[in-house]
């Protein structure tokens, strides 16, 4: 048999595809194997390049596979969606993502470290979490709403005014509504104390890490963006310029061009919606302060924003701000 140069692999919890083929991309190797056997025929290999998608669990298989002297490329499920032939099957599958490693224009994703993954998990809880709680506040809102009991926008309203409602004996509430709504309320603090437990624990990550303290030295980054960016770009020189970075994040203009006339839409909002939206969050809040500033870039954000409005203004300076951050990562 021919020596293995690139193998492919369709991941999954228990029964692994492989797909390999030599120099001339012809296949010499493909079979199911077991999670428990992944390892040890994979030790058994020659050095090659060995190819997955970006899924989970891969970033834990590819330091594996890794540590044992192979070549590790990870790519996103959407580049190897086109190269599946016929139906889809675990064979079809990791001869897709073979095909998909083979192409000289294929773009990667860069492996992730633990500590990267411990922060991104972090960060995923939190989103979670916050999700939950605002999900509560709008639910309580509503059935107080469908008693006549209209509570003013804003979760830091709804706790201030929640307590008294339930108190106020004269509003209508019924009794065992009433007494449901305050394991609500107990809840709603419980979700509150979460999300700042989380919350600080993202803080003394990034305190300690070295690329997000450098981050956070620019206007309207915080802990959140600095240790979320810098964890999920992983190595900032797998992206050749900071343009390639505001395009992986959805922060530039979608594109409808034909026969010559380049039609330009809305952002795309592709890539990580979490991240995109800290970083227009952190735009928002440097545009709000952007005219008691000399520098550049502020009075750049300040002209825009009097020329195309507040949104696309800080859609913007949300662009502006990724790719000078990709810059501080990639060049210090």
């Amino acid at each position: 048999m021919n020596e293995i140069t690139l193998l492919a692999i369709d991941l999954a919890k228990q029964v692994f595809q492989l797909h390999g083929v030599d120099a001339r991309g012809v296949c010499v190797l493909r079979r199911q194997v077991r999670r428990a056997q992944l390892l040890r025929l994979i030790a058994q290999l020659p050095p090659c390049t060995v190819a997955m998608e970006a899924c989970g669990g891969a970033h834990h298989w590819g330091r594996r596979i890794r540590e044992l002297g192979h070549q590790v490329k990870l790519i996103a499920p959407q580049f190897v969606k086109p190269f599946v032939k016929g139906n889809k099957t675990d064979r079809n599958d990791a001869q897709a993502i073979c095909e998909a490693a083979q192409r000289p224009d294929m773009r990667f994703v860069a492996l992730k470290t633990v500590d990267q993954q411990q922060v991104l998990a972090l960060h995923r809880m939190r989103s979670s979490v916050v999700k939950a709680r605002t999900a509560l506040a709008n639910q309580v809102r509503g059935l107080l709403a469908e008693f006549g009991v209209v509570v003013a926008q804003g979760l830091q309203r709804l706790r201030r005014q929640l307590p008294e409602l339930l108190e106020d004996a004269e509003n209508g509430l019924p009794p065992l509504l009433r007494e449901e709504l305050n394991f609500q309320t107990q809840r709603l603090r419980e979700l509150d104390a979460e999300v700042q437990r989380l919350t600080r624990r993202i803080e003394e990550q990034a305190q300690v890490d070295e690329r997000s303290g450098a981050l956070m030295q620019r206007r309207g980054v915080g802990p959140l963006i600095a240790s979320a960016f810098a964890a999920e770009i992983g190595d900032a020189h797998a992206f050749k310029n900071g343009r390639q970075v505001a395009a992986w994040l959805g922060l530039v203009p979608r594109q409808h061009s034909s026969g010559g006339k380049p039609i330009l839409l809305g952002i795309s909002k592709r890539g990580d919606a979490y991240l995109r939206t800290l970083l227009i969050h952190g735009a928002r809040a440097a545009l709000r302060t952007a005219d008691r500033h000399e520098d550049a870039v502020s009075q750049w954000a300040c002209t825009l924003k009097a020329r195309r409005g507040v949104h696309k203004a800080t859609v913007a300076l949300a662009n502006k701000m990724a790719r000078q951050l990709w810059a501080q990562l990639a060049y210090g």
